[in-house]
């Protein structure tokens, strides 16, 4: 079995702290599926600060092919068009074209992405290009008996030197998941995810960042009520607190609650709501 991706690694305790949580904003996505298996994905949503933003999507898939074309036009008036095609040049590969066109600047940019899959091995290859020079980014992990080790480095050509790097390790089970990172020797990180149950998750994250006394420290668990709907909650050493519940109200109609108190000035403003609604027709 194929490692997960570097960027995904300690993906399970960062879903525990982001999914489910809408702080500040107001959000609508609806999807729908035409009868020639064209995808339509649009969204629009509304932050504390009165911006409206929205976006339409199209996708296209082709399975006898492994072809995939995506379409993307947002509100800030940004096209996006994106062309994947997997394990078709060889078994594992996924080879992404990516563009972005802005006609009101008329800033463009593209990149090339490449992930490659094997059992105890996965990698990424990816050449953003810029008029500069363009930037390449790489990642591999490898795996052996639940522990997985990965880096990730970032190379300027127009600057010719190393931008960004990162080490990661982690250990992960079927219920389990301990993870720590380190980028650029500067930022450190670690987490930690266990599926107490079917009904209970939960998970802890810990970062330090060198030359600095603070230290970010947060708890955070997931409840399941029943088949239709849960409950989250995660706090963090700033006092912050979060809660988010989710309800599946019909089939394709999700309902999404959430509260961030700063519990440190319970008598001030700067608490925030959210809601979010997810429609599939």
């Amino acid at each position: 079995m194929a490692p997960p991706l570097f960027a995904d690694l300690g993906k399970e305790a960062r879903d525990i702290f982001s999914k489910g949580f809408g702080f500040g904003s107001v959000k609508l996505d609806v999807a729908t599926k035409a009868a020639n298996s064209v995808e339509f994905n649009s969204g629009v949503s509304s932050n504390d600060a009165g911006k409206v933003s929205g976006s339409l999507e199209t996708t296209y898939k082709n399975s006898d092919y492994g072809l995939t074309f995506k379409e993307k036009w947002s509100s800030e008036n940004v096209l996006t068009a994106e062309m994947t095609i997997e394990d078709q040049i060889a078994n594992g590969l996924k080879l992404t074209f990516d563009t972005m066109f802005a006609p009101n600047t008329s800033k463009k940019a593209a990149k090339i992405k490449t992930a490659y899959k094997q059992d105890n091995f996965s990698g990424t290859t990816d050449i953003d290009f810029d008029f500069t020079g363009p930037t390449l980014y790489s990642s591999a992990v490898v795996g052996y008996k639940g522990w997985l080790l990965g880096g990730y480095a970032a190379y300027d050509t127009s600057k010719s030197r190393l931008v960004n790097s990162k080490l990661g390790i982690a250990y992960k089970t079927d219920d389990f998941v301990l993870h720590s990172s380190a980028s650029d020797n500067v930022d450190f990180a670690g987490s930690y995810y266990q599926k107490v149950s079917d009904k209970v998750e939960c998970a802890a994250s810990l970062g330090w960042t060198a030359g600095t006394a603070a230290t970010k420290f947060a708890l955070g668990g997931k409840y399941v009520l029943d088949s239709d709907s849960s409950v989250k909650m995660r706090i963090s050493n700033d006092s912050q607190v979060g809660f988010g519940y989710t309800q599946q109200l019909r089939d394709g109609v999700k309902l999404t609650l959430s509260a961030l108190i700063d519990a440190k000035n319970l008598n001030q403003a700067g608490h925030k709501l959210g809601l979010g609604l997810d429609v599939s027709l």
